[in-house]
């Protein structure tokens, strides 16, 4: 069982920039794959980017794409989201999830909210 941690959510304005960490921890997670997800009041849950623990390429979302970038610290056990140029659109419940078999089986941690007002 993997654990997650997110941090870092806030209020900010629009324009401005916000880096949210995932801290994983539990059984070995190095050939996992680590990524962020969303969901705004009312709206489904929707997929931001993705990394592997272990190396490879990251993956966004086209909504975000430019925008944020996700990065991984393997020391510190640590997937940031790293959020610039924020939206009023951008407002959402921040997830993050571990998963080797696919996100419907993956583990997740509480979220964190952000608000960007405009």
């Amino acid at each position: 069982q993997v654990q997650l941690v997110e941090s870092g959510g806030g209020l900010v304005q629009a324009g401005d920039s916000l880096r949210l960490s995932c801290a994983v921890s539990g059984r070995t997670f190095s050939t996992y794959t680590i990524g962020w997800f969303r969901r705004a009041s009312g709206k489904e849950r929707e997929f931001i980017a993705s990394i592997r623990w272990n190396g490879g390429g990251a993956y966004y979302a086209d909504s975000v794409k430019g925008r944020f970038t996700i990065s991984r610290d393997n020391a510190k056990n640590t997937v940031y989201l790293q959020m610039n140029s924020l939206k009023p659109e951008d407002t959402a419940i921040f997830f993050c999830a571990a998963t080797s078999r696919g996100w419907d089986s993956a583990s997740w941690g509480q979220g964190t909210q952000v608000t960007v007002s405009s």
